[in-house]
């Protein structure tokens, strides 16, 4: 066996000026004050209060005569969409949130934000609005694929990697959603109440992570009221906490529309309010300074913070951008970064013995592609992937590889891949795509081509403005158009959503002309994401093209003054079996294959901005078909494509399953490199997965009367697993791979953990290493906390044999809590245990040091 040199693995500490990365974040080493004062002492107060009010959608307004640019932001955090939000220039998609801190590798994050940073240059966009470092404090909540993690910490420093790599690439960030929007339910007006020991200890803790060693620079304010307070008006939290004991001298924006008043709002800290142009600032903040109301002063301080972001992000002439153009990273390969994060992000939550077919047993995976002949590929979402979460999330990849595709391309010629669909769990026909070749045509009400646009799939939507060459004054209709090729002859589902005329024709046969509508929902964001849908059942034959056309005249053409919004949908779904009949098929090709992969997921309709979900069952009839093919076949591969946690009744009847989350527009090439052995499944949870809803120890997203009390306090997470007496289907940072490891040592002090580790697989791995704080003695007057905390983790890897060292800081504040008597951090002296884990309910070493 051989020694490697050892690895330290250190979260960073607050930059100085020394640092060049600390210069990418926080600017060049030169003075922007100057440059700010001199353009501010040259607007007059309807400028200013202007400045502090969207323009649209995503921009603010340009002042030439101080030679200040429009400052564009976008939705992320998975792919940078633009202002157009349409499939009119794609953008890559990377994997979810939850798959990015599965990876639990900081720099993994960086990586993705510098490649986001490359993609917003590319789309002219200044600021992108995330990262969403909100917790999983319910596995109800349904955005929680947009989030990270329940703990706080892996959170804050996955968020903070993310941070600084969208800003080394000289892009600014607004870290969101500050503070306590960890639920959909009722968002616009729940009022949290959160005692301060948890919202200091965890709510506000990655916040303040990343504000303390990224510096971030924006964030951006929530819906939800905290305490009695909307969080666009809150004094204490934005300018006490956020800006005073934080330092945070970036800009706050508003979530959109979340800012309700014109006084309390700027009073409290906010800077930007979107989107516009019709907002509590502007014109009515310049009426409130005249009328006395508020200061002129107050909106300096603000109009200050809005010309430093313009200075770091190069709108602001006079002064060099935070990021030279020559610091700027080198090209990424977007395609390459996609498939790369997912495969890491791969959970192997169980890989079980099965018979070998010359002997013995050993695990499903990974699979041996020479063994192989025949492989049953089992699951609507294998076909026709959900690659990413619904809602604001959402961005148009120029493609996606299926895992059919994805195995398909990877297995050699020899090996059938038969594929069945078994249980299809949506409730709404998937966008067309596969076979599709369309195109969007704007026009006017006399037919005139205002200009054409390519689409990626049948789903036509704009948010913020309309193509280059539309306006809404112009724009009567938009005809999608083209042709489709069905790869299968039978009774085909073809399906139109939207707000307004529609008219589908096939060959210039008329197939649908009827009025839509949007769904009946209490968040209109939900109303417009989802209309109404109109199915038409159409025979056609496999090779033979047909022409078609979509014409939608919509009721109205925007969300408000200035605001253009438009959304409607082609569907298509493939000839199938009845139910039951789909499910016979699936188990027959399982039957008769070499191995099944079975790949379920959950639809729009459970994840998804705006709801919450109702249970953690995946919908239709998957259950029920995991269970049948397991039966017909003992090596079965399950594949869970969701965001966030769902029970698995049969997870013990199947030896292997895989957690893919939502793995982005290389899912299926990244899942072949995982299936076949090419890649280790490094992934391990960032939440914990509970076996059964009623086993969670906080399941309640719904307020009382407008009020959500936080009542489990500081006990969310396995923080909260720990107190029960029951075990949850799989625990908070578990994850198999595909060797084995040795911890051998482990040293401790107050301050550092080092951790010896060997490889004694036959195959080269990657293991996080988890360290977790516990009290280990009783001390006088100390509140009650939990069993044990993450403290630090780090990822290391080693060939087979081989032995790695890794270093692991203690933070000063894994030992302080926040003292309410105090209204401050009190660090707990005394006798503490040091565990290094597996996972939180997997430890493998312990030792002790003494806090003082």
């Amino acid at each position: 066996m051989t020694d490697q040199s050892p690895a330290r693995h250190t979260e960073p500490g607050p930059r100085t000026s020394a640092d060049p990365a600390a210069r990418r974040a926080d600017g060049p080493p030169h003075d922007y004050a100057a440059v700010v004062e001199r353009a501010l002492g040259a607007l007059d107060l309807d400028t200013k209060a202007r400045l502090l009010s969207g323009q649209d959608m995503w921009s603010l307004p340009a002042v030439p005569a101080i030679g200040l640019r429009s400052l564009v932001m976008s939705d992320g955090p998975i792919g940078v969409r633009g202002r157009q939000w349409s499939a009119e220039d794609p953008s890559v998609a990377l994997p979810s949130p939850t798959a990015l801190a599965a990876t639990w590798d900081p720099e993994l994050a960086r990586r993705a934000g510098r490649l986001l940073a490359q993609e917003a240059r590319r789309k002219g966009v200044h600021v992108l609005l995330a990262p969403t470092v909100n917790l999983h404090r319910s596995p109800l909540g349904g955005r929680h694929f947009e989030c990270y993690a329940e703990d706080p910490l892996l959170t804050g420093a996955i968020g903070a990697g993310y941070v600084r790599g969208v800003q080394d690439g000289g892009v600014g960030t607004t870290v969101k959603h500050f503070v306590g929007n960890d639920a959909e339910t009722d968002r616009f007006t729940v009022d949290n109440r959160i005692a301060p020991r948890p919202l200091h200890e965890l709510y506000l803790a990655p916040f303040e992570h990343i504000v303390t060693h990224a510096r971030p620079w924006g964030i951006m304010t929530a819906y939800n009221q905290v305490n009695g307070s909307t969080m666009t008006e809150h004094h204490h939290l934005v300018s006490e906490v956020l800006r005073g004991d934080w330092g945070f001298d970036g800009c706050n924006v508003s979530d959109w529309t979340a800012a309700r008043n014109t006084v309390r709002a700027l009073r409290a800290g906010l800077d930007i309010a979107m989107p516009g142009p019709r907002t509590v600032f502007g014109a009515p903040l310049a009426a409130a300074v005249r009328a006395g109301e508020v200061a002129e002063s107050e909106v300096d301080a603000a109009v200050r913070r809005v010309l430093l972001l313009a200075a770091r992000t190069g709108c602001l002439d006079g002064v060099p951008p935070a990021v030279a153009p020559s610091d700027v990273p080198p090209v990424i390969d977007g395609r390459a970064v996609a498939r790369d994060l997912a495969r890491r992000a791969v959970v192997l939550l169980r890989n079980e013995p099965v018979a070998a077919p010359g002997g013995g047993a050993r695990p499903v995976l990974p699979l041996d592609a020479v063994a192989l002949r025949r492989v049953a590929v089992i699951g609507a979402a294998a076909r026709d992937a959900r690659v990413l979460g619904g809602g604001s999330a959402t961005v148009f990849p120029e493609q996606v590889v299926s895992p059919l595709a994805g195995l398909r391309a990877a297995l050699p010629d020899d090996v059938e891949v038969v594929f069945a669909t078994g249980a299809d769990p949506r409730t709404r026909v998937p966008h067309a795509r596969e076979g599709f070749a369309l195109h969007a045509r704007y026009l006017t009400a006399e037919g005139r081509l205002l200009t054409e646009t390519p689409q990626f799939d049948g789903k036509v939507q704009v948010l913020g403005s309309f193509p280059d060459g539309v306006t809404r004054q112009e724009l009567h209709a938009v005809e999608l158009t083209g042709s489709f090729t069905p790869r299968t002859t039978g009774t085909h589902t073809l399906a139109v959503a939207g707000a307004g005329r529609l008219r589908l024709t096939l060959d210039d046969r008329v197939l649908f002309d009827g009025d839509g509508a949007g769904t009946a929902g209490t968040d209109p964001f939900e109303a417009f994401m989802q209309p109404a849908e109109h199915r038409i059942a159409v025979e056609l034959t496999a090779g033979h093209e047909v022409a078609l056309t979509l014409r939608f005249v919509p009721h109205g053409l925007g969300l408000g003054e200035g605001l253009d919004a438009l959304n409607f949908v082609l569907g298509h779904g493939e000839p199938q079996l009845d139910g039951d009949a789909e499910i016979v098929a699936a188990v027959r090709a399982a039957t008769e294959a070499d191995v099944a992969l079975v790949v379920v997921a959950t639809t729009e309709e459970v994840e998804s901005e705006g709801f919450d979900r109702t249970d953690l069952r995946l919908p239709g009839r998957q259950d029920e078909l995991v269970a049948r093919v397991a039966a017909a076949n003992p090596r079965t591969v399950v594949v869970v494509n969701s965001g966030s946690p769902v029970e698995l009744p049969w997870r013990e009847q199947v030896p292997a399953v895989l957690l893919s989350w939502f793995p982005g527009q290389e899912a299926g090439a990244a899942l072949a490199d995982v299936l076949l052995g090419d890649h280790e499944p490094g992934g391990r949870l960032p939440t914990t997965w509970p076996a059964r809803l009623a086993d969670a120890p906080v399941s309640t997203v719904t307020p009382t009367d407008g009020t959500l009390p936080y009542a489990e306090g500081v006990f969310i997470g396995y923080r909260a697993w720990q107190r029960t007496t029951t075990a949850p289907a799989y625990p908070f940072g578990h994850g198999l791979g595909y060797t084995r490891w040795e911890y051998v040592s482990l040293d401790a002090t107050p301050d550092s953990v080092w951790v010896r580790l060997r490889n004694t697989g036959d195959r080269p791995g990657r293991e996080v290493v988890q360290i977790y704080l516990a009290p280990a003695d009783d001390t006088p007057g100390a509140p009650e906390r939990p069993t044990r905390w993450l403290a630090g983790f780090a990822t290391v890897e080693a060939g087979p044999g081989e032995s790695v060292e890794t270093e692991i800081p203690l933070p000063g504040r894994a030992f302080e809590i926040w003292s309410e008597p105090d209204d401050g951090w009190r660090r707990i002296p005394g006798r503490y245990t040091v565990a290094a884990a597996h996972s939180s309910a997997d430890v493998r070493l312990t030792a002790h040091v003494t806090a003082g």
